[in-house]
């Protein structure tokens, strides 16, 4: 099937479009909602400017869409990002793992459309696919919202054993460790899809202290070829 990735940049996204494509289906375009307020329900904020080069180096063309970030305005705005490309895909793809929320307004929404939903990490066991995620992908988290990780986790790259660091903390301090309840967002620097990796050369740190909640502004970010 021809397919629009819901795509934010992230390891979920990134991931589902590896294992689409892995089970045949085209990838066609990459739909990105950029949303105004930095709590959104649908969709994740950290980083969303840099997935316009995430989809330079998979050679996707990326529809953007601009959304309020409110419950009643992103839905419609998405429905109107996918109703843009009808004709042209078969159905809409997400990294959905376990949010029912998610989940249950994308399928909601292909229905009405008359177009497939594929959700292909849906219902995986989280630490299991976080392992395989962290084995195929450069993933750095860019926000964190959660009792057990402060602000030292900003910018730290996910690889295996940081994955069994996360678990012992989410077992502590109980969290999701895919981080499906926003817990913290990631961003992907490098994936087998990439014709080139993603650096980046700095950031800085923007943390509350009241709310121990906090992201990242990357800098000097750039393309650099893959090691071979």
């Amino acid at each position: 099937m021809r397919l629009a990735a819901l795509f934010s940049g992230g390891k979920d996204s990134t991931f589902a479009i590896m294992e689409a494509i892995k089970s045949g289906h085209e990838v066609t375009h990459l739909i990105t909602m950029a949303p105004e307020k930095d709590d959104s329900y649908m969709f994740h904020y950290p980083c969303i400017d840099l997935t316009r080069m995430q989809a330079e180096v998979m050679g996707i063309r990326q529809v953007w869409k601009e959304t309020a970030g409110n419950k009643e305005s992103e839905l419609v705005d998405l429905r109107e990002a996918i109703s843009s490309l009808k004709g042209q895909i078969d159905g809409v793809l997400s990294g959905a793992v376990s949010s029912e929320y998610q989940k249950s307004r994308i399928d909601g929404m292909c229905r009405q459309l008359e177009i497939q939903s594929v959700a292909p990490l849906w219902g995986r066991d989280a630490y299991d696919l976080m392992k395989e995620e962290a084995g195929a992908m450069d993933i750095m988290i860019t926000a964190v919202s959660t009792n057990g990780l402060d602000k030292n986790w900003l910018g730290r790259k996910i690889s295996t054993p940081v994955v069994e660091e996360l678990r012992m903390l989410a077992q502590k301090s109980h969290f999701n460790i895919q981080f499906e309840g926003g817990e913290a967002e990631t961003f992907v620097t490098n994936s087998p899809l990439f014709s080139k990796k993603i650096v980046v050369g700095d950031y800085e740190k923007v943390w509350d202290s009241r709310t121990s909640s906090g992201y990242i502004r990357a800098k000097n970010v750039k393309l650099a070829p893959k090691k071979i």
